[in-house]
């Protein structure tokens, strides 16, 4: 996979592998050739976000809009706007999903 061209700063993706295994995380950086650094705003924050290899990553379709805003206007994001993305995209696939 090459993170340049299918991930984008701001999008949602699962965790494949490691100690976080199924939890959801939002790309903030990309560290070539093949290292993203993930948060989710609560047992990762903004400030300690995980370098997690691509492969070991499953990108999602969506892109949180106001993280990849915050992110390419200021830099940086807070914490509350990681989570309140991350929870309405996981209220979005549950409705998808019919649960």
């Amino acid at each position: 996979m090459d993170a340049g061209k299918r991930l984008r700063p701001g999008q949602i993706v699962q965790v494949l592998r490691g100690r976080e295994a199924g939890r959801y995380a939002i790309v903030i950086r990309f560290e070539e050739p093949h290292f993203v650094w993930l948060v989710d705003g609560d047992k990762r924050k903004y400030g300690q976000s995980k370098k997690k290899n691509v492969k070991h990553i499953q990108p999602t379709n969506h892109i949180a809009r106001e993280v990849a805003d915050s992110l390419a206007k200021e830099g940086r994001v807070t914490n509350a706007k990681l989570r309140y993305a991350l929870n309405q995209y996981l209220l979005r696939i549950g409705e998808e999903k019919g649960e």
